[in-house]
């Protein structure tokens, strides 16, 4: 029996390895061969015209659209047939891909290596739902979330060697562009090698059949996401993001010909500097997030970025300055984008999940694909330089910014209130398991004032409703989503029907437990009660928020 056990273990661990290994030559060999054409196109000596035509918007629509047209092909074949050999079946198609562009870059023909760089991206769209889709299948249910993490960071450090590999190879075989070619080649049958690893997987729907719109089910998500405006807002703001990178990406490659007039090698590792900068980002934005979704770090990454992309706009920098400045923007970039994709994936109800990510999945290729027509009609607009992109931009960033407070000024509530509890005034938060992760609460105080209201907002992520006296709620209402609690017997009736319907769309509500005719209306309604108090230290000193364990009973009516 043991060795039964250990030879699972061991078939466990060479399928997901296996895994593991093609996604990261693929998503190498993909970036590899992107950013190898535009290299080679931006030593061609073209016009500025015809140049920024193939750089700007060419070679990022051919690299994006794909992934648009066929990502809905790729969850159909990953259903209908063992995504086993799904993944050899794409690992074959690389090869093929790989021969046209040894032959484009051979004969010195770019319109065959843009077609190979559409067709790199068809193949990692139809890869992109297999690999994810074997993840459960291959591992352990204990071991899933490790695996995505592995998954993620494998295909992160692909995407920085590659763009970095894609430099060297352009300066080191200029003029013999097809020796890339024979290395893609190489590179694709590894892969394809690698694949024949990964376990024999059943069908997960044999009966499954295609459907060509890919558009179908988007627009009943996006109904479904704007149900819940925080949700909306981080699905808008993760387009947004992905729309900025993608746009920073290119014209960081432009300022670096144009203006620096470094080599590709130099080029290729400022386009490093910006996803390393995301990397170490992503990891200070888990950490400054103590253990719950913190989306007051987003108007903190969105500010950064908007302030390192303008300091980028500065004339005569150097290039060692220019890479700390996107390294900052990727940084802030990161604080940005987890706490934006934490809400995607916790926010929805668990039967609407896997749609709604989908969806915005879905949606941030849409930034990324709008991203070179905007930006190539700005260049037919204004001809502007790399640094006035920087600069438009940074105030583009601004203005989103802006936009975005203004609709949720509640996470600047958050985001003071992050800093605070940081700094001079730590916060300690006991049996925060004891209020419900989704779904509808109460949460009783001995009395409900301003200050528990906000110390309430600092200790959990839940989205919160107070009853708080009408003079107080009309005042910070905006930043607290304040219920007012009028003494008066209408007034109790009427924030009463506010606090049930909170309720009913799934959210906490928060009042004293004086107040007695809503307290037993809410406890009707079946949900869960929680005591809870908060202690104010005062500053530099640590205050207290304790969440007790769910309760029918309520001590002013013991």
């Amino acid at each position: 029996m043991q060795n039964s056990a250990d030879g699972e273990d061991r078939s466990w661990r060479e399928g997901f390895w296996s895994l593991i290994g093609v996604q990261f030559q693929g998503a190498f060999s993909d970036n590899v061969l992107r950013w190898l054409v535009t290299y080679l196109v931006l030593s061609m000596g073209l016009q500025a015209g015809e140049r920024n035509q193939l750089v700007v918007l060419v070679i990022p629509l051919l690299f994006s659209i794909p992934f648009l047209m066929f990502s809905m092909a790729g969850g159909y074949f990953a259903d209908r047939y063992s995504k086993r050999s799904v993944v050899i079946g794409t690992k074959i198609m690389e090869i093929g891909v790989a021969l046209v562009a040894t032959l484009g870059l051979w004969r010195g023909n770019l319109w065959i290596d843009c077609g190979a760089v559409f067709l790199i991206s068809v193949q990692a769209a139809l890869f992109g739902p297999t690999k994810y889709g074997l993840l459960p299948e291959l591992l352990p249910e204990k071991r899933l979330s490790w695996g995505n993490g592995i998954l993620e960071l494998g295909t992160y450090v692909a995407i920085i060697s590659g763009t970095m590999a894609a430099g060297v190879l352009a300066d080191r075989f200029r003029g013999r562009e097809h020796w890339p070619g024979f290395i893609l080649i190489l590179l694709a049958l590894v892969g394809l090698l690698i694949s024949h690893g990964i376990a024999r997987v059943p069908a997960a729907d044999p009966a499954r059949r295609l459907r060509w719109n890919p558009m179908a089910d988007l627009w009943g998500q996006i109904r479904t996401m704007r149900r819940d405006s925080l949700l909306w807002l981080a699905v808008l703001g993760n387009t947004f993001f992905w729309f900025l990178g993608a746009v920073l990406l290119v014209n960081t490659a432009l300022y670096a010909t144009d203006v620096l007039h470094v080599s590709d090698t130099k080029n290729s590792m400022l386009l490093a500097a910006i996803l390393v900068g995301i990397g170490v980002g992503s990891l200070a934005a888990g950490y400054f997030s103590g253990g719950k979704i913190e989306y007051g770090l987003v108007p903190l990454g969105a500010i950064g970025i908007a302030a390192m992309i303008l300091l980028l706009s500065r004339p005569g920098l150097d290039f060692s300055a220019v890479a700390w400045d996107l390294g900052g923007v990727g940084f802030f970039g990161g604080i940005f984008g987890v706490p934006l994709s934490a809400m995607i994936q916790h926010r929805p109800r668990p039967e609407e999940k896997g749609g709604i990510i989908a969806a915005a999945n879905l949606l941030s290729f849409v930034g990324i694909a709008l991203q070179p027509v905007a930006q190539y009609l700005v260049i037919i607009v204004g001809h502007p330089s790399p640094e006035t992109v920087f600069l438009l931009t940074g105030l583009l960033t601004l203005l989103a910014t802006a936009i975005a407070l203004y609709l949720r000024p509640d996470s600047l509530v958050r985001l003071g209130l992050w800093a605070a509890t940081h700094t001079a005034c730590p916060l300690r938060v006991e049996g925060r398991a004891n209020l419900p992760e989704r779904g509808p609460a109460v949460v009783l105080f001995p009395r409900m004032r301003l200050s528990e209201a906000i110390w309430m907002v600092a200790a959990t992520d839940r989205t919160l409703r107070f009853l708080l006296p009408p003079s107080s709620a009309r005042a910070f209402g905006r930043f607290v989503d304040a219920i007012p609690l009028d003494a008066s017997p209408e007034g109790e009736r009427i924030a009463a029907h506010a606090a049930t319907e909170a309720l009913a769309r799934g959210e906490v509500v928060c009042l004293p437990e004086d107040a007695g005719f809503i307290v037993e209306t809410l406890e009707r309604m079946g949900a869960p009660i929680v005591p809870a108090t908060v202690h104010f230290a005062g500053p530099f000193s640590q205050s207290l928020v304790r969440f007790d364990a769910g309760s029918r009973l309520v001590s002013s009516r013991q």
